[in-house]
């Protein structure tokens, strides 16, 4: 393992046990710390337009209707889905540590943006839509942070780095809410600069100790055709279906829970900031347990029951919202971010395990096993990058839902928790007949030259 002055790092091979425990380690954690907190950073500009909404009142100088509103969030959730594939492919031609310092300082341009612009009472509809696509750039930051830290750490500990990855990027959704709180609580409801300008010194700061402290890797190249191959297998579309019901459901309701308390309850900017946070809060730390349960029980059964219980807490809000009861819609949403949180780790899990199923049987028929498991590790890779592009476009499907179904002046949500609860038996059925029928195929004799491949790509 080699260095060059730009920062560079050659040879790079963390299966190599002794090159690992020499210093391999604390380069993948150092490389880890900062992407996390470049991410998390990421998510929360990408987000922080769910919380802007919350102050923009006739009061201080904005008046959007609801359907206005949330076409602010939809702008900033499309850019940012469109850009993850992008991104991804971004840090194998650039680098990771090059990458994510430019993604990070280009956070400065819709940061500036909104802090100028929210301060100006009377400005049009069509300026804020701009600086929204403008943040979307936040949200293509998972995609390229993924990819870059999968390829510091062996495959015996990648779960745990790309959970904790995920995880505490996911939480920029509910940091971003917490300090809208924090300003409404404190400054009032007439201050929304005062959120844009947090991050201001904090992007400022993470760009640098990219520069300073990460690394680029040769081995993040990426061999051409992967994405390409990918997605002309059924499966990565499948899984990116079942994503769109998870992370979608996520970034979507990330979006428009404070939107919907304002339109569905009369709710304050108070009153909705402060039930906002709770629920990305907990959906971001499920995630981890998520992944956890699918190495334990299977990814396939796991998100199976994880859509069952999304489509028992859509059922709830349908009751609350009869009842007008800001109570129990409150828990119906708190249950949906866990369990949308705990979806996101059991989907991502069954990639690996599905590609290697599809590698098992290439061996089964006669193939190479080290050449068909190498294929379903890269492969997989590259599934994950589609299905997280594909999955965030759910975010965006979730709002236009809200807007179709507040923007008439109907004051409810309810057709389009109809519309998420008819999704989530869809997905329900796609599980049951496309994954759990495979699973209840014979496996390969453990005799197969193939098993003890296939049991490492599975971890994978």
């Amino acid at each position: 393992m080699t260095a060059r002055a730009s920062r560079w790092i050659t040879d790079w091979d963390p299966e190599d046990e002794d090159a690992w425990e020499r210093g391999g380690r604390r380069i993948a954690l150092r490389n880890l710390v900062l992407s996390v907190l470049c991410e998390h950073i990421g998510f929360s500009v990408w987000t922080m337009w769910s919380v802007l909404v919350l102050f923009m009142s006739p009061e201080i100088g904005f008046a959007f209707d609801p359907g206005e509103k949330f076409l602010l969030v939809v702008v900033p959730t499309l850019v940012g889905a469109a850009l993850r594939l992008p991104y991804s492919y971004a840090v194998t031609r650039f680098g990771g540590r090059n990458w994510t310092v430019f993604s990070s300082a280009i956070l400065l341009v819709p940061t500036l943006l909104t802090l100028y612009f929210v301060q100006r009472p009377g400005t049009p509809l069509w300026v804020f839509l701009l600086i929204g696509a403008v943040a979307g750039v936040g949200g293509g930051n998972f995609a390229s942070s993924m990819t870059n830290i999968a390829t510091f750490f062996p495959r015996r500990h990648q779960g745990w780095a790309l959970g904790l990855n995920a995880g505490g990027g996911n939480l920029g959704v509910a940091v971003v809410q917490l300090i809208g709180l924090l300003v409404i609580s404190t400054a009032g409801s007439a201050h929304p600069s005062y959120v844009a300008a947090v991050y201001l010194p904090l992007i400022v700061l993470a760009s640098l100790l990219a520069a300073w402290k990460m690394d680029n890797v040769d081995a993040v190249r990426a061999e051409p055709g992967a994405q390409r191959e990918a997605a002309a297998c059924a499966d990565t579309w499948w899984i990116s279906l079942l994503y769109i019901g998870t992370f979608g459901s996520f970034i979507g309701y990330g979006f428009a829970f404070g939107l919907v308390l304002q339109t569905q309850f009369g709710a304050t900017p108070l009153e909705a900031a402060s039930h906002t946070f709770l629920g990305p809060l907990l959906g971001s730390l499920s995630r981890p347990l998520g992944g956890w349960l699918a190495d334990r029980f299977g990814g396939a059964r796991v998100t199976l029951w994880n859509f069952a219980g999304m489509g028992a807490g859509t059922l709830v809000l349908l009751v609350a919202s009869d009842r007008d009861s800001l109570g129990l819609f409150v828990a119906g949403f708190t249950v949906l971010f866990v369990l949308s949180g705990l979806g996101n780790g059991s989907t991502y899990k069954m990639i690996p395990a599905v590609f290697a199923r599809r590698a098992e049987d290439a061996v089964t028929s006669g193939g190479d096993a080290a050449r068909a498991f190498a294929d379903a590790r890269r492969l997989s890779g590259a599934a994950i990058a589609i299905a997280g592009a594909v999955g965030a476009l759910g975010g965006v499907a979730i709002n236009l839902a809200f807007r179709a179904a507040y923007g008439g002046g109907s004051g409810s949500g309810e057709p389009a928790f109809i519309t998420f609860l008819m999704y989530y038996a869809a997905c329900a059925l796609l599980i049951r007949t496309v994954y759990l029928r495979r699973e209840r195929r014979p496996a390969a004799p453990s005799s197969s030259p193939s098993s003890s491949v296939r049991r490492e790509a599975t971890r994978a």
